[in-house]
């Protein structure tokens, strides 16, 4: 009985270590997902400072599917962050049930909570 709660911790602190490396797979993909929003802006933002030296409306048919792939990349990198929070609430409260289970990691992680 004792050595069947001990394995049952093991296996629930194995569960909980992939868990948190799932966590960090997210977090680097919000990372990835906030530099893909932030190259839109510093493309507009070089636009914007070089604007004096060109006229826009001699330059619409480059500016205007520029402007779609600044959208696009916007939109994509929106996505990224949407989806790697979502995954990573959804992760904490896989993490979170499992602590209620294990008396063991609830001593461990009191400090995380």
């Amino acid at each position: 009985m004792v050595s069947e709660a001990i394995e049952s911790d093991a296996d629930a602190i194995g569960e909980v270590q992939l868990l948190l490396s799932e966590v960090r797979t997210a977090l680097s993909l919000m990372r990835t997902g906030i530099a893909i929003l932030a190259l839109p802006l510093s493309v507009f933002s070089v636009l914007v400072a070089t604007s004096r030296y060109y006229d826009a409306l001699a330059v619409l048919g480059f500016l205007l599917p520029l402007a779609a792939l600044c959208a696009v990349l916007m939109l994509f990198g929106a996505y990224l962050v949407l989806h790697s929070w979502r995954r990573i609430r959804r992760i904490d409260r896989v993490i979170h049930r499992i602590k209620l289970e294990h008396s063991v990691l609830a001593r461990f992680m009191e400090a995380v909570d």
